[in-house]
C-alpha cells in the first residue's frame, strides 16, 4: 500500500492544486455574480456550463488521451483551465462566463480521465479500494480547503482570479516532473440507459437525483450565501463544511450498506438528507452556526449518495459489468448536475434564497420516494450476494470505475442483457 501510494504521490498532489483551485473559482464565481447583480436564474446558467463541459469531457477526453497521451493531455487542459480563469476577470459578462465554466468543466473530465487512468495503472488489486479512497480524500479535503482561500483577498477584485490561475499552474509542475511511464489506454466502455434501468431502476433514478442534488449545491451553494447576507468567511466555512461533512461520513455510512439491506441504508441516507436540507431554512433564522450544523450534516449524507446508488447497481452485475455500467451512471449525474443549477435558481427566484434548501430536499425526498416504490417492486439481493461499499469522488470520470477492485476491465456490452431477470 505504502508503495503504491509513493508511487502515485505526483498524481495526488496535482489532484490537490486541481481541487483548490476549482473549488475556489465554483464559490468565488457565485459570491462574484451576486455582487455583480445577475438575477439568480442567470447564474444557476452559468453554474450548469461547468457540468455541460465535464459531460462532454467525460465522453471525449478518453478518446483525446488514447491519440495523444497523459502527459501532453494533462498539461494542455491544465493551462486551459488556468488561462480560462483568468477570463472572468477581464470579461464580467454572463455569456462569457458560461463559456468559461464549459471550457473548465471539459478540462476538469479530461484532468480526472488522465488521474484515474495514471492510478488504475499503478493499483494492484489489493490497493485498488484504499487508493481511491485516497483520491476521494484527497479531491474533497482539497475542495474543502479551496472554500477557505476565498479570504484572502477581496472577492470584488481580480487578485482571487489570478490565484486560482497559479494554484491550477502548480498542478502541472508535479506531473510534468514525475519519471513513472504512461500507462497504456484503453477507452470506457458505456451500455445503454434503457438496458441499465431495466437492470437498476433505483441506481439510474438515484444517480440522477443525486447529480442534481450535488449540481445545486456546488453551483449555487454560494449565491445562497451571499443572497441571504452572510460574510465571505462565513460563505467560506458553510461550504467547506458541506464537502468535509461529506469526507467524514462516507465510511460509517459505506460500513451501514454493507451490513443490511442497501436499499434501506440508501432510503434512510437520503430522506435524513432531505430532513437536514428543510431544517436548515429554520436553522437559517436561529444563528449562522445552527445553519453550518445541518449544512455539514447535509453534506455528510448527500455526498455518499453516488457511491451508494454505484454500490446498488453493482450488486445487480458481474464483476465484468461494472466498468461499462459505471461510466454510464457518470453520464446519468453529469445530466442531473446540469439541472441542478437550474432548478435551485428557478426556487430561489421564486421564494427567495431559502428555495436553495428547498431544491436540496425536495431532490433527495424524491430519491427517497422511488425507492420506497422500488423496494415494494423487487425483493431485495441477500446480504451474503452484496458486494462492497467502495467510497468514490462525487466528481469523478468513468474511469474511476476501473479503481473499483470488484471490477474487471474486459468489459462484455451484451451480457448486461442477462441479469435484467434479477
Amino acid at each position: 500500500m505504502l508503495a503504491a501510494v509513493r508511487g502515485s504521490w505526483a498524481l495526488f498532489l496535482g489532484i490537490a492544486f486541481l481541487m483548490l483551485g476549482n473549488g475556489l473559482q465554483a464559490t468565488l464565481l457565485g459570491v462574484r455574480a451576486t455582487f455583480d447583480g445577475f438575477a439568480p436564474a442567470t447564474i444557476g446558467l452559468i453554474m450548469s456550463g461547468y457540468f455541460i463541459g465535464f459531460l462532454a469531457g467525460s465522453t471525449l477526453a478518453p478518446r483525446i488521451v488514447q491519440r495523444v497521451g497523459h502527459v501532453r493531455v494533462f498539461a494542455a487542459l491544465a493551462s486551459l483551465a488556468s488561462a480560462a480563469s483568468l477570463v472572468y476577470a477581464v470579461f464580467v459578462d454572463p455569456f462569457t462566463w458560461m463559456a468559461m465554466r464549459i471550457v473548465t468543466g471539459f478540462c476538469l473530465a479530461g484532468l480526472y480521465v488522465v488521474a484515474e487512468s495514471w492510478l488504475n495503472d499503478r493499483a494492484t488489486n489489493e490497493t485498488r479500494g484504499q487508493l481511491l479512497s485516497i483520491y476521494m480524500v484527497v479531491q474533497l479535503g482539497a475542495f474543502s480547503g479551496g472554500q477557505l482561500l476565498l479570504n484572502v483577498a477581496d472577492p470584488a477584485g481580480f487578485e482571487l482570479f489570478i490565484l486560482i490561475s497559479v494554484v491550477i499552474s502548480l498542478a502541472l509542475v508535479p506531473i510534468s516532473l514525475t519519471a513513472v511511464p504512461t500507462p497504456s489506454f484503453d477507452t470506457p466502455s458505456h451500455v445503454t440507459l434503457k438496458q441499465l434501468y431495466s437492470i437498476s431502476p433505483l441506481g439510474v433514478v438515484g444517480s440522477l437525483g443525486t447529480g442534481m442534488a450535488h449540481g445545486a449545491l456546488i453551483g449555487m451553494g454560494a449565491v445562497y450565501g451571499a443572497s441571504a447576507g452572510l460574510s465571505v468567511a462565513e460563505i467560506s466555512i458553510m461550504i467547506a463544511l458541506t464537502f468535509l461533512g461529506g469526507m467524514v461520513l462516507q465510511w460509517p455510512i459505506g460500513r451501514l450498506s454493507d451490513r443490511f439491506d442497501r436499499r434501506r441504508v440508501l432510503t434512510a441516507v437520503t430522506f435524513l438528507a432531505a430532513l437536514s436540507a428543510f431544517a436548515a431554512v429554520a436553522a437559517a433564522d436561529i444563528g449562522v452556526w445552527a445553519l453550518f450544523a445541518l449544512v455539514a450534516l447535509f453534506g455528510g449524507l448527500s455526498l455518499p449518495m453516488y457511491s451508494l446508488c454505484l454500490a446498488h447497481t453493482n450488486d445487480y452485475l458481474e464483476p465484468k459489468q461494472m466498468v461499462a455500467a459505471s461510466g454510464t451512471l457518470v453520464l446519468v449525474v453529469g445530466i442531473g448536475a446540469i439541472m441542478g443549477p437550474i432548478a435551485a435558481a428557478g426556487l430561489m427566484s421564486a421564494v427567495g434564497p431559502s428555495g436553495w434548501f428547498w431544491c436540496l430536499g425536495a431532490v433527495h425526498a424524491a430519491i427517497g420516494g422511488f425507492a420506497i416504490y422500488r423496494m415494494k417492486a423487487r425483493a431485495a439481493v441477500p446480504l451474503d450476494e452484496q458486494g462492497d461499499f467502495i467510497a468514490v469522488p462525487p466528481q469523478a470520470s468513468p474511469v474511476a470505475a476501473a479503481l473499483n477492485p470488484a471490477s474487471v476491465p474486459d468489459v462484455v456490452d451484451g451480457d448486461l442483457a442477462r441479469t435484467a431477470r434479477r
